[in-house]
């Protein structure tokens, strides 16, 4: 009973204090009200540390999404990891993750934010190593070191803001917004979020995060790590208007965007699709914020984070029926065999997909309503809607993959819907991803949007979508698939399916130049010339005269006589001439 305490009690405050945020954040949203605390931590002669901490409508409604989440996982964990001998060491860490998101949340300071920022980092490794074994130690190790640029973006963004005399940014942002010193600051910040929401080139460490628990993934990818640099430059979107910046990162997140879609079409294992499909959402969020509409990109964030954190409970609650399998072809029959199970699945993924009055709907469509309505050029626009094709086309594939046909697996494998504790912990946010989306739009907008369009465009986003759809079942098809000729063009379909050789390029692609610099150095100077010219050969040519000599000494005593009087010579003649 003690294993299951610790989450039991975890869920209750977590709720508890969601519930509490939720309220104070409608309170802040009616009266338009905004709290800046300041706590002077210590006081000493003239210096004073002082902590800092905002509250206003966007942190109290984010801290109550990301506790109201982190809850339900932990709930949900209670069973996930009830094997587990060490469950409280697990939750404890779960816990210190969720502690180091609020501290970044309700951060104006960059020191504080650096705090929270760094903790999560560091806590996010411990979780991904948390099954001990090679490929977790790969994994944590590259998410680990991709997420340390970002940090050392925001110490030089903390140096650089010395030249203000605070670093409360938030009274800066605004007066200071075109000068030089608050481009660079913002551009550190830029590359801070962009390692941590993983844009392009930073990409590859999100799919290999993947080694941690799933309900540390449905943690991460909702509302958490990932969704930090969101956050972050939702705070410093100022910054981002009319800059180069902003234009820099619509194309990053665009290709993005883009990117994680192709790769989710070509990729078999659940976690790494749904993984590729947070990327995906990560890059819509990054480029509809790079074009100034912070509220959109905050609203899809929430949104996002209820679906996202379904979809991985519903993932790991499959993968512990079918015996710790990963592979989608293993898969099928699901619905029949796991209808509750399922049913969460699909209500998730087709909030992914933006299917009229699900969650996901309201922001994506918004989303994509003003694109149209803005002034993007071809390239951005064919990125949105393309991708947006892509994640639907995925979807279908994996539902097609999972839910239909037979099952691929051993016949021995017991499939059931059992786990009460999970399927309590899945319906809490089935309700939320249902209802979420609408509920958001009218508390975040306090006039409805009516964006008005002809007709053809406003069908555009729902042509597009029932086409990836369409597509995704002709791909899953597996007689197709057998028959498939773009599987004869192996290079280009490896180079779709593995993130544009991302992962090889962060890990292989970064060590084996300087390896190779430092073992060419290491051959030709250490163990080369320098040697040759150095110590060893001057050791060498000593050693070869000392041995010739004492050879001359030990046979011949003339030659030893004739050498000492030629010795007294020398030396006579030396003192004659001085």
């Amino acid at each position: 009973m003690k294993y299951l305490s610790i989450c039991s009690i975890s869920f209750l405050n977590l709720i508890f204090i969601s519930m509490t945020c939720f309220v104070l954040s409608l309170n802040f949203m009616l009266n338009n009200m905004v709290y800046f605390i300041e706590w002077e931590v210590v006081s000493l002669n003239s210096m004073s540390i002082v902590m800092t901490f905002l509250f206003d409508w966007m942190s109290l409604l984010f801290m109550s999404f990301v506790l109201m989440i982190s809850s339900l996982v932990i709930y949900y964990s209670k069973e996930y990891m009830s094997s587990d001998v060490n469950i409280n060491r697990f939750i404890m860490l779960v816990l210190m993750f969720v502690l180091s998101m609020m501290l970044l949340i309700i951060s104006p300071n960059m020191i504080s934010i650096l705090l929270g920022w760094d903790g999560l980092g560091l806590v996010s490794y411990c979780l991904v190593i948390y099954f001990q074994n090679v490929k977790s130690y790969n994994a944590g190790m590259l998410t680990a070191l991709s997420n340390r640029i970002g940090d050392v973006a925001l110490l030089l963004a903390i140096a650089w803001m010395l030249n203000y005399g605070s670093w409360n940014y938030i009274f800066y942002l605004e007066v200071m917004q075109n000068e030089f010193e608050m481009m660079i600051i913002g551009s550190l910040v830029m590359l801070a979020a962009m390692t941590k929401s993983a844009q392009i080139p930073f990409s590859s460490w999100l799919p290999a995060a993947m080694a941690a628990p799933t309900p540390v993934s449905a943690l991460v990818h909702s509302s958490t790590l990932v969704t930090a640099g969101v956050y972050l430059l939702i705070r410093f979107n100022i910054l981002l208007e009319n800059s180069w910046l902003g234009q820099l990162l619509l194309l990053l997140s665009g290709l993005t965007m883009f990117m994680a879609g192709l790769g989710a079409n070509f990729e078999f294992d659940l976690k790494k699709i749904i993984a590729l499909s947070t990327l995906s959402q990560l890059g819509l969020m990054m480029s509809i914020l790079s074009m100034g509409f912070y509220k959109l990109a905050m609203f899809h964030l929430l949104t996002h984070a209820l679906f996202k954190a379904l979809l991985f409970m519903c993932a790991g609650a499959i993968i512990h029926n079918m015996n710790n399998s990963q592979d989608i072809r293993l898969m099928g029959g699901l619905s029949i065999h796991m209808p509750l199970t399922s049913a969460c699945f699909n209500v998730s993924n087709l909030a992914l997909c933006g299917m009229p009055f699900l969650a996901g709907f309201y922001s994506k469509d918004m989303i994509l309503e003003v694109v149209m309505i803005s002034n993007v050029n071809m390239f951005s626009f064919f990125l949105y809607f393309f991708s947006t094709g892509l994640t639907v086309c995925y979807s279908f594939r994996l539902v097609y993959y999972t839910m239909t046909g037979d099952l691929n697996c051993s016949s021995l494998n017991m499939l059931n819907d059992e786990g009460w504790i999970m399927l309590r912990g899945m319906m809490g946010l089935l309700i939320m991803s249902i209802i979420g989306g609408s509920t958001l739009n009218w508390l975040i907008f306090p006039i409805p949007y009516m964006i008005c369009l002809p007709l053809y465009m406003k069908l555009l986003t729902l042509f597009v979508c029932i086409s990836g759809g369409l597509f995704g079942y002709v791909i899953s098809l597996m007689k197709l698939y057998t028959l498939n000729k773009s599987l004869m063009l192996y290079n280009t379909t490896s180079f779709l399916g593995s993130m544009w050789f991302m992962p090889f390029m962060s890990t292989y692609g970064i060590i084996f130049y300087p390896l190779n610099l430092g073992q060419i150095v290491s051959k030709s100077f250490d163990q080369g010339w320098s040697e040759y010219f150095g110590g060893q050969h001057l050791y060498n040519k000593l050693m070869t005269y000392s041995q010739t000599l004492f050879l001359m000494h030990n046979n011949n005593l003339k030659i030893y006589l004739l050498l000492f009087v030629f010795w007294i010579l020398i030396l006579f003649n030396f003192l004659l001439f001085l």
